[in-house]
């Protein structure tokens, strides 16, 4: 009995734990502005964007002392997709977390060549501004931030979100494309 009642605490108290008190967004919050350096030079300021309609937003794991692999793959098949995002009227911002030595060395190293398709950024967040913003940190060795994404309405809410606690189990393509068909 009294292991049950341990277990039931655990289960009621590890969220919290794991992502603060109030976690991370998620459908229906309002969530915190941000405005981040992007790879090119400037910056993306995220209420700028969603005047003119939705916003993916994905955060990526970043460097985490190493080039993440599945984000490369995830970015690539977001990239593939950046038609279907502009036919739904979307921009995708991809943020790349990470301690601030050399962050943004390592966010062209992580394109690898490769061209940010139109409608999409690429922005970086030095110190974890915006990822401890959403509660989104993974404070663990090597790890920067839990694979995230979410779609933010012009009124700066999360229609959709899909956080991840692992580092697979990440949002596809056609799952955020179907949640854009709801959003105005």
């Amino acid at each position: 009995m009294t292991r049950r009642i341990v277990a039931a605490c655990c289960l009621l108290v590890l969220p919290g734990v794991l992502f603060g008190a109030d976690g991370p967004p998620v459908e229906g919050d309002t969530v915190t502005d941000f405005e981040l350096p992007v790879v090119e030079g400037e910056t993306v300021k995220l209420s700028d964007l969603t005047q003119d309609g939705p916003v993916v937003v994905v955060v990526l794991r970043g460097f985490p002392g190493y080039q993440c692999p599945l984000c490369g793959v995830q970015s690539v098949q977001f990239g593939t997709n950046a038609k279907k995002f502009a036919k739904a009227g979307a921009k995708v911002v991809m943020i790349y977390p990470g301690s601030v030595d050399d962050l943004a060395t390592k966010a062209k190293e992580f394109l690898a060549g490769r061209k940010i398709p139109e409608g999409f950024t690429l922005a970086i967040d030095p110190g974890y501004t915006m990822t401890n913003a959403w509660n989104l940190r993974w404070d663990a060795e090597n790890e920067t931030a839990y694979p995230s994404t979410f779609v933010i309405d012009k009124d700066m809410k999360v229609r959709w979100a899909k956080v991840s606690m692992k580092h697979g189990g990440r949002s596809k393509p056609k799952e955020v494309l179907e949640a854009l068909e709801s959003v105005e």
